[in-house]
Order: C-alpha cells, then sequence, then structure tokens
C-alpha cells in the first residue's frame, strides 16, 4: 500500500522543556508516536514523566524514551529512540522483550539503510527541511531516496510545516515527526 492510500504515521517528540504531558494531553488521539525527549531530567524524574505519559496517551499512541531502554522497559514504554552513534539495534534486541519498538535517528540514506539492517522499526530521516542549528537539509530527493531503499516506515523531520506534509508523503515518507510541527501555532 503507497503512503497516499493510508493515514500517514504522526511522531511528536517532546522539545525538552518539561511541558511533555500538557502536551500529550492536547495531542492525545492525534499522532501515533510520542518519543520523550527530556535530555535535562534525572532517571527518576525521567522514569516519573514517561509513567505520566503513559496514563495520559490514548491507548493507540505508542510511547518511545529517547536514549532510555532501561527507562522505557522500567516503565511500561512501547519503545525506545536511539541516535544516530547509540548502539546498533540488533544488540539491544538481545535484551529488549518482544514487540519493543526502536527508532533510529538517521542523517543519509546510507544511515537508513543501516538502520534497517541494524534492526530498527522506524528511521526519522532528518533535517529534511532548514532547521536552526542542524546543518544543511537534505532535501526532498533525498527523502525520496531513503524510502524507495528502505522496507521501514522513513518520517520526514527536521523543519517540516504542515504545508511540507503532502510534499513530504509525496516523496514516499510514511509520516512525519516533529517538535515545533505539533505545537499550536502561536
Amino acid at each position: 500500500m503507497s503512503s497516499a492510500q493510508r493515514s500517514p504515521l504522526r511522531y511528536f517528540i517532546s522539545d525538552g522543556r518539561g511541558s511533555v504531558v500538557r502536551e500529550v494531553e492536547r495531542l492525545r488521539d492525534s499522532v501515533h508516536f510520542i518519543q520523550i525527549r527530556e535530555p535535562d531530567l534525572s532517571a527518576r524524574e525521567l522514569a516519573a514523566v514517561t509513567r505520566s505519559v503513559l496514563k495520559v496517551a490514548h491507548p493507540s499512541v505508542r510511547v518511545l524514551v529517547n536514549d532510555r531502554a532501561d527507562i522505557a522497559i522500567a516503565c511500561g514504554a512501547h519503545g525506545v529512540h536511539l541516535r544516530s552513534r547509540a548502539p546498533a539495534p540488533w544488540r539491544l534486541r538481545q535484551i529488549l522483550p518482544a514487540g519493543f519498538l526502536i527508532s533510529v535517528a538517521c542523517h543519509s540514506v546510507a544511515g537508513v539503510v543501516l538502520a534497517e539492517r541494524e534492526g530498527a522499526d522506524i528511521a526519522l530521516l532528518a533535517p529534511v527541511f532548514e532547521t536552526p542549528g542542524k546543518g544543511p537539509p537534505i532535501g526532498l530527493v533525498e527523502l525520496e531516496r531513503a524510502a524507495r531503499n528502505a522496507r521501514i516506515p522513513v518520517l520526514a523531520l527536521g523543519g517540516v510545516t504542515p504545508a511540507d506534509i503532502p510534499r513530504c508523503l509525496s516523496a514516499g515518507a510514511a509520516g512525519v515527526a516533529g517538535i515545533r510541527l505539533f505545537q499550536p501555532a502561536p
């Protein structure tokens, strides 16, 4: 089934400002994934936030914890998001429960292909568009190449606006991911 025939995946990433629970309450049934990205929290605080998110998230939403599979497992989250320099997903699969999701940050077609080969379930390809502090955008042509060369869902991340979503889907993305993308307009 082509991405135009199914509902595009929507992957919300928290902004690290501690408002993730409020954001999840607002987005409750409008996203498919929530990535808890709160790098300034201690392990105890991150676990508390994860448990709170799991309580307020819609039952169909999959909750992933950024870089902390241990906390995700301990709290009953659905998966982990790995940065591009993290251990390979296959290494973690040896200790993860069955069905545990792994998303991986990717910055090139080769990165997406490697993430899939190493056992990732989802690839977040970024930055597709101009994003402050994230380096040059890879663009829609590279997004299309990545989507065409992967069997796992490739989500467009980085500078994506609501107006860009149809272009990303036309390029083959299974959906979109973002922080600002899901925040209310000022």
